[in-house]
């Protein structure tokens, strides 16, 4: 049987690195929902505080877009790491993680919102 017909039966075929492979796709996918996370957050606190714009102007002619796409990669970055470190050898549900992750985009997209956005 072919993994083509697996899958269209609903039979999803191992990865083939096992576990290893689901702990590093699970990192890697529910750590860029974190980052977008960060990403919104970030936004945020630099649109609500003139202190923190300060602080995040890293390269002035950006301003405080600079610091917040710089500190939201390092999230990102840690949180993949850290994640991939915590999960390795464990069998993970790529469905569970997927929604997880993709739950966090959308309250990132809904953050960053002008509307939504000014009321947090």
């Amino acid at each position: 049987m072919s993994s083509q017909t697996a899958i269209s039966q609903g039979n999803v075929p191992a990865l083939p690195n096992g576990s290893a492979a689901a702990a590093i796709l699970s990192a890697a996918i529910l750590s860029a929902g974190i980052g977008s996370l960060a990403l919104a957050l970030f936004t945020i606190v630099a649109d609500q505080s003139a202190t923190a714009k300060n602080l995040l102007s890293i390269y002035k002619p950006t301003g405080a877009l600079s610091g917040v796409s710089t500190l939201a990669i390092l999230v990102w970055f840690v949180v993949w790491a850290v994640l991939e470190w915590c999960w390795r050898g464990r069998n993970l549900s790529l469905k569970r993680i997927n929604t997880i992750a993709f739950i966090l985009l959308v309250l990132s997209l809904l953050a960053t919102f002008p509307l939504l956005g000014d009321l947090l």
